[in-house]
């Protein structure tokens, strides 16, 4: 696999049309009040019956977060530890792959990075590096399915170590911008094109909530600067379908959203 060319998009965004939908942590169908969903009261993000979930809606994206377990298997969960999912204190890198497997066994299936990337051949992975010692296994792992994988972490370094494992290992993911690049991206965004291409020099998306505190990231400015510099713009977290039409109105690129549903209705309904 060779490295695609800065003038191309990177083949996660090819063939995927405009407003891109992003199954954050993939999709858990709600209950409904009568009880008729209730064989979903289980299910969890993060897990088999959730990424199922989010392509049998139609989902061409799905987010997902990695963690490493005590016994070096990367997986796909958000949390640091398993308190808010199964009331379990214990951290995930201090719970093996096997007493991981069995706690999720019943709240819709653990998968690991590598069992995702096998299962669902047809979607296409925006995996965060939330564990330190998570980035560079997965990064080997990533490699050989880099042309629908992009990489990402609130942290530039673990980005940016996931990113050369797979290069060393032939693959070439695409990315979005941490934290710190993020930042640099706004000020630079007010100081011209060129200082805004240096700042996200080698990333293809930033992926951005609407706001931080009483600063607002997703203007129509900020928006038209990151096109103009071949970037995309990925909001996150919208549940909303009012919110939804508003930033896509902006112009933005992508929604990271728990309603795959809601998302896909809204954007099946937009020009391409």
């Amino acid at each position: 696999m060779t490295a695609p060319t800065p003038r191309e998009p990177h083949p996660w965004f090819r063939g995927v049309r405009k407003p891109r939908v992003l199954a954050h942590r993939g999709f858990v169908p709600r209950r409904k009040a009568d009880g008729a969903d209730a064989d979903h009261a289980e299910i969890v993000e993060n897990t088999l019956a959730a990424f199922a979930a989010a392509h049998a809606a139609g989902a061409p994206y799905v987010e997902s977060d990695c963690h490493l377990t005590a016994d070096g298997v990367v997986v796909l969960f958000h949390d640091d530890d398993l308190t808010r999912i199964s009331g379990d204190p214990r951290k995930v890198a201090d719970v093996t792959h096997a007493d991981l497997a069995r706690i999720m066994e019943d709240r819709g299936g653990l998968m690991t990075a590598a069992e995702a990337l096998e299962a669902f051949p047809d979607l296409r992975f925006n995996l965060d590096v939330k564990a330190a010692a998570a980035a560079l296994p997965l990064g080997r792992i990533v490699a050989p399915h880099a042309d629908r994988v992009l990489l990402t972490s609130f942290s530039d370094r673990r980005r940016r170590e996931a990113l050369e494992a797979a290069r060393t290992a032939g693959g070439f993911p695409a990315t979005s911008a941490g934290q710190a690049t993020v930042a640099r991206a706004l000020v630079a965004s007010r100081l011209g094109r060129a200082a805004l291409s240096r700042a996200v020099a080698g990333i293809d998306a930033l992926q951005v909530p609407e706001r931080v505190g009483v600063l607002r990231v997703v203007t129509r400015r900020f928006v038209r600067a990151v096109h103009a510099v071949g970037v995309e713009v990925h909001v996150w977290t919208v549940n909303d379908a009012g919110a939804m039409r508003r930033l896509l109105d902006l112009g933005v690129d992508g929604l990271v959203t728990d309603r795959a549903d809601v998302a896909i209705a809204v954007a099946s309904g937009r020009p391409h």
